[in-house]
């Protein structure tokens, strides 16, 4: 009951969010808490739906806040070890619009707000395939802009606020669109992190001032 009141005095005091969201994890955080990701989409939603709610009727039509685009890297070198999982990570798609990369695959299912999975991908290894698709492409280096490398990457998006939990070191997932993003390490296990952390991440993301690199 605590920490419920808790959660409630946190969000209330929010009025900024990330548009995009990332979560970076490892295959043994998800066999720890297969779940976690369907749970972490759910406090998303829900935390959309009180901000809507909040800025209903305000006046000049102010739009409210919201998380449009929610991320999770799987951080592994043997996609084999997400593979039992699978069945929880598309229960995401129950309420959200899935896009799950694993290997060569991509699996889109659900509908809503986008979340997408990616299962041992590398940055680097995506920087890479951009160069050999502009190559195969006819691309000039003339030419050559970061809107034209951006329009080859396979998350096209720069997350605004990266999360990492557990305390060990980021990879090097969206090691390009990643660039500005504001980052949040928290000491918690992935198995452990609670809605009441989630909460307090956004409350930092909304504390800070962002300067993109200027």
């Amino acid at each position: 009951m605590i920490r419920w009141l808790y959660e409630r005095v946190i969000l209330r005091r929010i009025e900024l969010l990330p548009a995009r969201l990332c979560f970076m994890i490892t295959a043994s955080d998800m066999e720890s808490s297969p779940l976690k990701l369907y749970e972490v989409t759910g406090w998303c939603l829900q935390v959309n739906e009180y901000l809507a709610k909040k800025y209903q009727g305000r006046d000049g039509d102010i739009p409210a806040p919201e998380i449009k685009g929610l991320t999770f890297h799987i951080s592994t070198s043997d996609p084999a070890q997400v593979m039992p999982h699978l069945s929880h990570i598309r229960k995401v798609g129950e309420h959200a619009r899935l896009h799950l990369h694993i290997g060569d695959t991509t699996e889109t299912l659900g509908e809503g707000m986008a979340v997408f999975v990616a299962v041992g991908k590398s940055g680097r290894e995506e920087i890479v395939t951009c160069i050999k698709k502009m190559a195969e492409d006819g691309e000039s280096p003339e030419t050559l802009s970061e809107q034209t490398f951006e329009k080859y990457l396979t998350f096209p998006y720069s997350p605004d606020l990266v999360i990492k939990t557990g305390g060990s070191h980021l990879t090097d997932f969206l090691i390009w669109q990643s660039v500005y993003s504001e980052l949040f390490f928290s000491d918690v296990n992935w198995d452990l992190f609670r809605k009441i952390d989630f909460l307090r991440a956004l409350r930092d993301y909304q504390a800070r001032v962002r300067r993109f690199g200027k």
